[in-house]
């Protein structure tokens, strides 16, 4: 029997997600020593109770009982079973997918390492013991802070897979890093597509930022995803009743605290291009790009990330931008040439566990049966894309 069954039983088993007091939650959220748009609980509950095979998280959670503040949340990684996440019987805990790629846990900023302390005894008190954090920012506070409670236990995270994906730096001037990044040359290509798209109707950059508006914009955005080669591989948002929902759910729920964005190109009255960008802290998070690609030889996506380019740059607010993006992704690495390390690591939760190796060479080993054919499956969605480079 696997141990997702078997941890049902356990005195210290886990909470339903979805029983989280919210308050509290948004509360840590806003402390969190590193941001993560997609464990907000605005976005986290909406996956929870509507996307497809990603609802019923459980959650670690740690709360403090120093004074001033007892009983308050300073840390939250939602979780599954190994077994859920990899179909590995064994006993561990892994972070769910909240649908974008990172997984990032929150951690208080005021007491990161009992915050990652404690969530880690959380997780051995339910029987697990290893904790895999997937998509975690490896140079992140977060993950710094899990180092230095292992090495304290005599222990270290074990890297699993790695690779880095494209980021923006938003303190800088906009024009200057588009200029560095495209050069002279690409970018008066890019001009010239840009006057051709204007023969459609004057070329507009909106942006929705209230719920209202944002709920209206993210119709838009499912239209345009839903009408290319996302739909072709039955990847739209729209395609499934469970992600539609969510994302309905999941963007006035954090637009209402101004935690998403939805920024859409238009010619005229036509919208050719929209993305979905989720907003924590000092991070903004380029969640999905939808176009229309009826206009895709005025490249509709790259105009679009020029203009958010310039917007998330001028706003003082956001210092960084996360891609999001699969690693040597074509259209966004060379305009956003910031790399951000991105990996699973396995948190071990027993010194001198065998059970510990075991589980990491199921990883790896799973790990190394996988990989070709991943590799395998991007070459031949670049070529059905016309995307060599």
């Amino acid at each position: 029997m696997p141990w997702r069954s078997r941890a049902k039983a356990s005195p210290g088993m886990l909470v339903p997600l979805a029983c989280i007091a919210v308050e509290g939650w948004r509360a840590l959220a806003d402390r969190a020593i590193e941001p993560n748009g997609y464990h907000l609980p605005g976005w986290a509950l909406a996956i929870d109770a509507f996307a497809r095979g990603r609802t019923d998280a459980s959650a670690l959670g740690a709360w403090s009982d120093a004074a001033p503040n007892p009983a308050r949340l300073i840390g939250l990684i939602p979780a599954i079973s190994l077994w859920r996440a990899y179909k590995i019987p064994l006993p561990a805990l892994a972070s769910a997918d909240r649908y974008g790629t990172l997984c990032t846990p929150l951690l208080d900023r005021e007491m990161p390492d009992d915050a990652a302390a404690a969530l880690m005894s959380q997780a051995r008190d339910a029987g697990a013991h290893a904790l895999i954090l997937r998509d975690v920012a490896l140079d992140g506070a977060a993950m710094k802070s899990f180092a230095r409670v292992l090495e304290q236990g005599g222990m270290r995270p074990r890297l699993l897979q790695s690779h880095a994906r494209a980021c923006l730096d938003a303190t800088r001037d906009a024009d200057e890093l588009l200029r560095k990044a495209l050069g002279a040359k690409k970018l008066k290509e890019l001009r010239r597509q840009r006057h051709r798209l204007a023969e459609h109707g004057e070329v507009s950059f909106e942006v929705a930022r209230t719920p209202d508006e944002a709920a209206r914009a993210l119709e838009t955005f499912l239209i345009l995803e839903a009408s290319g080669w996302k739909a072709e591989r039955g990847t739209a948002l729209r395609q499934d009743d469970g992600d539609a929902a969510f994302i309905r759910r999941a963007v006035p729920a954090l637009a209402e605290n101004r935690q998403c964005e939805i920024v859409t190109l238009r010619a005229g009255a036509t919208p050719v291009a929209a993305a979905i960008v989720p907003r924590h802290l000092d991070r903004a998070f380029f969640f999905k790009l939808g176009i229309d690609e009826r206009f895709a030889k005025f490249s509709p996506g790259v105009q679009l990330t020029l203009d958010l380019t310039r917007h998330l740059c001028a706003d003082p607010a956001v210092a960084m931008v996360d891609s999001m993006a699969a690693p040597d992704h074509p259209m966004i690495n060379p305009i956003w040439r910031g790399r951000l390390a991105i990996g699973d690591v396995m948190i071990p939760l027993r010194r001198n566990d065998p059970m510990v190796a075991l589980i990491h060479a199921a990883m790896m080993l799973r790990q190394r049966i996988r990989e070709p054919a991943r590799h395998a499956l991007r070459l031949i969605r670049k070529f059905r894309k016309g995307r060599w480079e």
